[in-house]
Formats: structure tokens, C-alpha cells, sequence
């Protein structure tokens, strides 16, 4: 968790909120130009109606122009009312324009959530998720654990994955921690399980969503996940490079998701095994 007494500089990690846009006039009080909306309109209907598509321009057909409202009076009525709101409104991303005079929504693709290279959740152990990517038909998915960590408000503010690695290695896990940008990269990441001894490792590089440390665990690191309580990250911003900020990763279920992520990851890539045919 953040240190208490110690405001959080790290900017949570997540997407700015959307900017709601506003919506065009489609009425206006100049007959001349009602009128002409009307005859495009008309025309536009026409072609509609030939491609079966007239559903869709209905709500335009109910729009009427409303008169000019008298000096002191708005169009609820009485000064100083509030005018309702419209029924209808077009949709806000497809505004209407000369190419689309009554703002038809032109759809958005969506993607097939099974395709080849989509992450889904497999299973989840305690705090631990298992995490797995889509490869094509006939091959097994590799997986990895994940965890989201955050501070004592609930922000997000670091990720951590972890996966086995194959035999034979000096690390027997493999390990990738992603802090905020605002990460002091010269300070490092120091980690220790239960305020144990605690070990440095150097960032590898920044991208758009965070600074990455790419970690290589030993079977003793190993094995005091498995027998501890919680882990404790620490790193330094750089508005505030004298001040630490520590994040827990809970090491609750690690074990059964380590050996979870082992056995999925052994015949990851490869192809799957048909159960033969009775002869």
C-alpha cells in the first residue's frame, strides 16, 4: 500500500475521461433554411426508401421547426423557465453534416473477443489471476499470473505478471512489473517479501501505458512467495524523488496459481493431443 501520511503523486492508470460533443441544430427558425432542409430531406428519404433503409430516417420525419419565441419568453414558455429537452437527439458521433444531413451512425466494427491473440481470464487463485492469450486453432493458449496493484485509495498504480520458465534456466521465473511514467527510472524498483531482504532491479524501458521492469526470479525467490504473506514494491517519483512509495502485491493463492500457470505453460505453443479413436 502507499506510504501512509504520504500523498500518492502517481497518476492513476487509467483513460482520461471522454469529452462529451456537442450536438448540431437540426431545426431553424429561418424558414427559408427550414425549408430547404426539408426538400433535401425529402429527397434523402427517397433514396431510403428505395434501399429499404426508411426505419431509419422515421425520428427525422417527427421534427418539426419551432416558432420564434416573443422577447423575455423561452421555449418552455414563461421567462425564465427552462426549455425542454429535445425527445430526440441524434447520436454524437455521427453529427449531421452535408454528407449525412439527419447523422446516420455508420456502425463500428467489433471484434471477435475468441480471435487469435485476445487475453481472457482462465481461473483465479486468491488474489492472483491466471491470464491467457489466444493462439490459433490446434495450439495450446500460453498463460501467465497477473495482479493489478494499487495504493490505499484503491488507484492502480503498478502491474505485475509472472511466469514459470523452462527447466534449466539460472532464473526459474520469469517477472514484469509496469509503473506509472512519472517513475524516478534512476531510482529503480526494490522488492521484499514480508520485510525481508530487498532486491533491486533497473527498468528496461517506458512505453505510452508505463515504465517496465522485466525480473528474474531464483527458486529461494520462489519459494518465499510461496511461504509469505505479501510483497512489497517500492519506487520513487520523479516530482517527489525523496519520497518512497510502497505498493503490496498479496501473495494470497500464489502457490496454487503458480503451479497453475506451470502446468499450462508446458505445452503452450504446441499442438493439442487428439484422444485417439476407439479401433
Amino acid at each position: 500500500m502507499a506510504e501512509r501520511g504520504a500523498a500518492n503523486p502517481f497518476s492513476p492508470l487509467t483513460s482520461p475521461p471522454r469529452r462529451d460533443k456537442s450536438l448540431p441544430d437540426i431545426a431553424s427558425n429561418n424558414r427559408k433554411q427550414t425549408e430547404k432542409m426539408q426538400d433535401r430531406m425529402a429527397k434523402l428519404l427517397r433514396i431510403l426508401a428505395a434501399g429499404g433503409l426508411i426505419a431509419l430516417a422515421a425520428p427525422g420525419l417527427a421534427q418539426e421547426t419551432q416558432p420564434t419565441q416573443p422577447t423575455g419568453e423561452t421555449a418552455g414558455g414563461a421567462a425564465g423557465e427552462t426549455p425542454a429537452a429535445p425527445a430526440t437527439t441524434p447520436d454524437p458521433d455521427a453529427p449531421a453534416s452535408a454528407e449525412n444531413p439527419v447523422g446516420l451512425n455508420m456502425g463500428e466494427e467489433v471484434r471477435d473477443e475468441n480471435a487469435p491473440g485476445t487475453i481472457y481470464v482462465r481461473e483465479k487463485h486468491g488474489d492472483w489471476e491466471i491470464r491467457c492469450t489466444r493462439m490459433p486453432e490446434g495450439q495450446q493458449d500460453p498463460c501467465l499470473m497477473y495482479q493489478l496493484l494499487k495504493d490505499e485509495n484503491g488507484n492502480p498504480v503498478a502491474e505485475f505478471t509472472l511466469f514459470k520458465l523452462p527447466e534449466g534456466q539460472k532464473a526459474e521465473a520469469g517477472a514484469t512489473i509496469v509503473t506509472p511514467l512519472e517513475t524516478l527510472l534512476t531510482r529503480q524498483l526494490t522488492l521484499t517479501v514480508d520485510g525481508g531482504p530487498k532486491k533491486r532491479y533497473p527498468f528496461t524501458w517506458c512505453a505510452q501505458n508505463g515504465c517496465y521492469a522485466r525480473i528474474g526470479f531464483t527458486k529461494g525467490d520462489i519459494a518465499a512467495f510461496k511461504r509469505g504473506a505479501k510483497a512489497t514494491v517500492t519506487i520513487v517519483p520523479v516530482v517527489a524523488p525523496t519520497t518512497e512509495i510502497n505498493v503490496t502485491a498479496s501473495l494470497k493463492g500464489f502457490t496454487k496459481a503458480y503451479e497453475a500457470v506451470s502446468k499450462a505453460n508446458q505445452s503452450a505453443g504446441k499442438p493439442e493431443e487428439k484422444p485417439a479413436e476407439n479401433q
